[in-house]
This record gives C-alpha cells, structure tokens and sequence, in this order.
C-alpha cells in the first residue's frame, strides 16, 4: 500500500499568492483540454486509426463517420473500441429484456429507487418554470411560455461501475419537464446496458428505449441521428474524455448540458466541524478518481486532524488506492485567515461542490456566489445530493458554474413568448415601431405597422 501524501497550503500571508495558484493549477490539471491520454488510449488509438491521434481528433474522425455513415459507423466502432459486435437489430435493449432484469433486481434497490424518484419529483415539480402572461395595457396581451423538448438523449457511463442514479437524476427531471422520448445510452459491458441494476432502473422509471452503444459514436448516433436510432433534441448526461469532447462537437446540430471534467469539491470547516466527516467528504469525491478534494479552514489544529483522519480511512476502503492518488494529485489542506478569506477563495475556484460544515453555514453560502451545488451543515454531505436529496447531480465543473447551472426540470424545456395586440393597443404603439424601423432604414417593417393605421 502506497504512502499517502496531501499538499498543504498556508494562504494567511495577504503577500502570498500560494492559495490562488494552488487553486489554478488543481483546475488547470482537471481540465479536460483534450490533448492529453493515457498510454492504454494511445495503443487503442494506433490500433482503430492506425496512426496516432489526439482525442480531439479521434471524437472528429468518429462523429465525421456517424454522421456520414450512419447505423454502419456505429456498429463499427462499437466493436473496435468497446469489443463488441452487434448487429443492427441488437442495438437496442428488447422491451422483455428491462421487464427481465426489473423482476431479477434486488427488491430493496427497486424500493430504494421509488422513494428517491418521490424525492426529485417533489423538487423538480416545485422549481419548474410556468407560463408567465401580463396585461400591461388595455388590448395587450403578452406571455412567455414553456413547452418541454420532444425527444432527449441520456449518456449513462458503464465503465468501472454501473450508475443507476445517472438514470435518476437526467430522466426524472425531464419526465418532470413533460419531455416525450426519452433514449438512454450505455456501453456495451456489465456496468452498462448488460448490467441488470441500470436496466431495472429504466423499466421501473418507465424509460423503454434503452440502446447499447457508448462513447462519442453513441453521442454522434444522437445528434445525427440513424436507421437504428432517431436524433433527439438534447444530450446529457456525464461521460468520459471521449464524450464530452463529442458533446461539445455536436452542440449546435443538438443542445447539450454542458461539457463537463471531473468531479470536484471544497469543504469549508471551522473548529467545529468532525475531522472525521470532513475527511470523509473529501475521500467521497476522490474516488471518482480523478477528482477534486480539497479543504479551506482557518482553524489551523483541524488541518493536521483531517490529514491524520484520512490516512486512516483510506486503509478501511474498497477504492482507497484510486483516492489515495487523486488526493495526491488534485486534492489539497488550505489555511485561510479568516471566513472571508475562506469564500474569496472558494468563489475564486467556482467549485461544483461546495460543503460548508461550519457552526453558522447559513452566513457563509451568502458570501460565496460561485458554486455548483451547496451541502450546508455538518449533516449535509454531498452524497446526498449524489443520490437522494431532489436536485440532479449533474453540475457544472471546471469553475463553469461562474455562468453555467445544474441539470433540472427546467433544462428540458423550452421558452418562447406569445404577443397579442388589439388594434387600438398597435395604434398606440405603432409609432414608435415606425421612429426606430425607418431610423434602420428597415422600411418594409415600418409599412408593416402603417398599413394596419389606415
């Protein structure tokens, strides 16, 4: 077993920039940039393409492909790149198979499932935009209405485990939202569209497309559409280097979430928080592996606690090598001077996680801006907003959230207004139409209001 290491960081120095910089290099190493791989990528890559590609470039040659190609491109890469082959008829999940896998489930996960889509209902439904009309005027009549995306695209990662609560936390919202088509994405493997858990999870939420098929052709196969598969609207969902890269690609042919890297937090702790839960808030985000742990306090004794906590929980854990590295490499102790010093930097980093296990997180959330989703208290830790609590756990990284927001019910739909105008409502405003239209020199829009002024 490896000896586990952690950076500490003394930001008290006003004159130091140490704490900022920290910040920007952790972003700067999760950035997913594109032009890094791993040695495996690199083989696999010299192996399909035969010759060596960027992973910019090997998202391009695929969509290029998909879109060209269709059914046949994706076939085709499924088997290079997944190890699996399908035939075009076999892409998607048989509607016997999810109602199989839902009556072979765990009982209790099923349960489970039902009490958490309650759980995101009850929010989803309560923060959904609803048509807006106001009467300014006699004879005006103006709305802004919402109306859901027909038809939607989830990406559910099936790599090194299988993620039911993905399937959660985008369909559910967008069943909220009264989106109508739903088709779900999984790679061909045991954590994927072969994983009874993610296909039980589909059947119990009534999803009925469920497709075999991963990676940026999965992604180029929903935005373009195929024999096999028809395009929908929106993608989301989270991915690997491959996918987001895809995402971003496509957007524009079809909109996306965001283009998201990997998952981050920062805890904010006083003298009263429990060593013990702040380590294992930070551990709980390190296992993504990689991912982003890092903690702000200015009581300087907690500091050596946390570490000593968390050397000590690493050994008790199924995952610990993987967060072992990754607090090794993203993770960080920083030692503020004060509360105010600890949200300057927070906000300066824009985390997608913030937990704040401070004795009033109440005054802190107000001081800090920038922040994906917020866990306050020493009782709120962000697995719960992981799996149960309402809101999706699709978030902006990457420091985005300074202008991005979370998947919600809101996400899946779309706005619009409707103006309704009386005749002697456009009388009384059809002059200042015209003043501004012949200003253009847009005539033909000026005459447009004129020749209803006879």
């Amino acid at each position: 077993m490896s000896e586990f290491s952690i950076q500490t960081v003394d930001a008290r120095d006003p004159s130091s920039d140490d704490a900022v910089e920290t910040l920007a290099a952790l972003r700067e190493k999760l950035s997913p940039r594109g032009d890094l791989v791993s040695p495996r990528g690199r083989e696999l890559t010299q192996k399909v393409f035969g010759k060596p590609l960027t992973p910019v470039e090997v998202v391009e040659t695929i969509c290029r492909d998909v879109q060209s190609e269709g059914t046949s491109a994706l076939l085709r890469y499924t088997k290079s790149l997944d190890g699996a082959e399908l035939s075009a008829d076999e892409l998607r999940v048989p509607e016997e198979e999810l109602k199989a896998a839902h009556a072979k489930a765990d009982g209790n996960l099923i349960e489970t499932i039902r009490r958490i889509r309650d759980n995101i209902v009850e929010f989803q439904s309560a923060i959904l935009h609803r048509d807006v009309t106001i009467t300014p005027r006699r004879g005006v009549s103006l709305t802004q209405r919402y109306v859901p995306i027909p038809r939607v695209g989830i990406c559910v990662p099936g790599g090194a485990a299988a993620y039911p609560s993905t399937v959660m936390m985008t369909a559910i919202p967008a069943q909220v939202a009264g989106v109508d088509e739903i088709a779900v994405v999984a790679p061909p493997t045991p954590f994927g569209s072969y994983n009874t858990d993610m296909l039980a999870t589909c059947h119990e939420l009534g999803i009925k497309e469920v497709y075999r098929c991963g990676g940026a052709q999965a992604v180029a196969a929903m935005a373009y559409g195929c024999d096999a598969m028809p395009a929908v609207d929106k993608i989301v969902g989270p991915g690997n280097l491959f996918v987001a890269l895809a995402k971003k690609l496509v957007f524009g042919t079809v909109d996306i979430d965001s283009f998201a890297g990997p998952s981050e937090v920062i805890v904010i702790a006083d003298e009263s928080a429990d060593a013990a839960f702040v380590a294992s808030d930070l551990i709980a985000q390190a296992e993504h592996s990689p991912g982003s742990a890092i903690l702000i306090t200015w009581d300087e004794s907690l500091i050596a606690k946390v570490e000593s906590e968390l050397a000590e929980q690493l050994q008790a854990l199924e995952r610990g090598d993987l967060a072992r590295d990754a607090l090794a490499d993203f993770g960080a102790l920083i030692l503020a001077r004060d509360a105010d010093q600890a949200c300057e930097l927070t906000d300066s980093f824009a985390p997608e996680h913030l937990q704040i296990e401070t004795r009033n997180p109440e005054s802190l959330i107000e001081k800090i801006r920038h922040s994906g989703a917020a866990f306050l208290g020493h009782h709120t830790p962000v697995a719960l907003g992981d799996y149960a609590a309402g809101p999706s756990h699709v978030l902006p990284t990457g420091g985005t959230c300074r202008w991005a927001a979370g998947l919600s019910a809101n996400s899946f739909l779309r706005s619009g207004s409707v103006t309704q105008f009386t005749e002697s409502a456009l009388a009384e405003i059809g002059p200042d139409v015209i003043t501004v239209a012949e200003k253009e020199g847009l005539t033909a829009h000026a005459r447009s209001i004129s020749i209803r002024q006879r």
